[in-house]
């Protein structure tokens, strides 16, 4: 068995884990070498850490963002960083986790709108987060 094998949508286990928040399931796929923690899936180009954090998988963040080889800068094809999601779902305290690693722009703009993290996150009424 492959456990980096693609689904239709391009999404591996380790995305749907993330996903889903199941962190055991996270430690145990992260603990192989044949698995990408920072794979993209073919769909909407969103990474582990990226449907984690829109998600509100803060546990999952964590582990997610303890591992090298995941970039927390890494856009989706909406130009949609993990902190933007995170920012426009109202996840406070992982927008706070993804603001601290190193060369994070909390000013970076997607290119669907051109808007940066913050400007959805307030019409959302998601003030908590700044």
């Amino acid at each position: 068995m492959n456990p980096d094998r693609e689904d239709k949508s391009g999404q591996t286990p380790l995305g749907w884990a993330a996903f889903w928040g199941h962190e055991e399931i996270v430690k145990v796929l992260l603990e192989r070498e044949d698995v990408d923690p920072d794979h993209a899936d073919t769909e909407y180009g969103r990474t582990p850490l990226s449907w984690a954090a829109g998600n509100g998988n803060r546990g999952v963040v964590k582990i997610l963002l303890g591992q090298r080889e995941v970039d927390p800068r890494r856009e989706d094809r909406s130009g949609k960083t993990p902190l933007g999601w995170a920012a426009s779902e109202g996840h406070e305290e992982i927008s706070k986790m993804l603001w601290q690693p190193k060369d994070v722009n909390p000013n970076q703009s997607d290119i669907q709108n051109g808007r940066t993290p913050l400007p959805p996150a307030a019409d959302r009424g998601h003030d908590e987060v700044d």
